[in-house]
This record gives C-alpha cells, sequence and structure tokens, in this order.
C-alpha cells in the first residue's frame, strides 16, 4: 500500500509539473533560413503551387478552399495531413500576401494554433527564403504539451524548407508563359 502512495504522488507531482511548466511557456517560436538558386518569382510560384505542397510538405494530402479566393488576404481552407495513418484537418486562413515578398497564415488545430509567416527577397539572383512559425496551445492540454514540443517542430520545419528548397531548384515548369492569341477578322 505504500508503494501505491509513492506512486500516486510521483504521478501526481510530474503532472503538477508539466501543467506549471506549460502555464509558463504559452508558446514556442522558431525560424528558418535559407538560400535557394532560383530567381524569387519563380521560387514563389514554385511555393504557391498547390499541385507541389505534397513534394515539400511532409504530410501533405489535400487543401479544400472553404471560403474567399485561393491564395488572397481572408481565403479559408481545410488542409488535410495524414500522420504516421490518421488523418488530420487544420484550418488555414491566409493573414497577409505580398506576391513575390510574403505570406502569412494561421492554422487551427486543436489543440495547437500556429501563426507562420514565410518571407522571400532576392540575393544576387537567388532567394532567401525565411519561414517564422509561432505555435501555441490553444487546449488546457496544448498548453501543458507546447513546452515539451519545439525540437520536433523546429526538425519539421527544416525538413520541409529543405525539401521546398529541393522542389523550386528542380522546378522545370515554365509558370511565365504567356499564350499569344492571334485575332482574326470576323465576318458576319
Amino acid at each position: 500500500m505504500k508503494i501505491l502512495k509513492y506512486v500516486l504522488f510521483f504521478i501526481l507531482l510530474l503532472l503538477i509539473v508539466v501543467i506549471i511548466r506549460g502555464m509558463m511557456t504559452p508558446s514556442i517560436s522558431y525560424e528558418t533560413s535559407m538560400i535557394v538558386d532560383k530567381p524569387v518569382e519563380e521560387s514563389w510560384a514554385v511555393m504557391s503551387d498547390v499541385d507541389k505542397l505534397s513534394e515539400w510538405l511532409q504530410g501533405f494530402v489535400k487543401a479544400e478552399l472553404v471560403s474567399g479566393t485561393e491564395g488572397e488576404v481572408g481565403a479559408v481552407s481545410n488542409i488535410y495531413i495524414e500522420e504516421k495513418g490518421t488523418e488530420m484537418v487544420m484550418i488555414e486562413t491566409i493573414k497577409a500576401s505580398v506576391p513575390n515578398e510574403r505570406m502569412a497564415m494561421s492554422f487551427a488545430m486543436d489543440p495547437v494554433a500556429i501563426e507562420y509567416e514565410i518571407l522571400m527577397s532576392d540575393k544576387d539572383g537567388k532567394t532567401q527564403i525565411q519561414s517564422k512559425t509561432e505555435t501555441r496551445g490553444s487546449t488546457f492540454f496544448g498548453k501543458c504539451i507546447i513546452p515539451f514540443m519545439p525540437e520536433g517542430l523546429k526538425t519539421q520545419e527544416d525538413k520541409n524548407m529543405a525539401n521546398l528548397k529541393k522542389v523550386i531548384e528542380a522546378n522545370t515548369k515554365n509558370y511565365f508563359e504567356t499564350v499569344e492569341v492571334e485575332m482574326g477578322e470576323i465576318t458576319q
């Protein structure tokens, strides 16, 4: 019986430490930066290409526009992610969009909320890409676990950005091709 009391006391103490740590660290922030050997306009086009998202975002399954215009401020989409055989849905809201410069989004998925920003700038004909992420708990449970997740989240973002770099640098699609239409005379 005495051992059971010690075990319960230890579990209670551990639970209190987790809760206190969660309340003291309500969010975590991390950044990733890289240089891509392509011009900014092409880097932006590849990053924005919904058909290429699964090539660089780990677990990405699909995106469904819920409201607004795709890629524009105010657009809301359901983003489906699969992790270890489980499909999850995040609600993405675009907060800012300046083509070839900046895209800011928020993602909501219990038990966390994420503020994400990706910045692009020209560096001698190449593209510097920087991502900034702030993740916070949106539920009591989320607030408790966030302080124990920074390494895993940062590692995941580093992998996604490395994959984005590969996809951009391997791109052969011409996003800027213009189609000329020859106008003929119309007779009646």
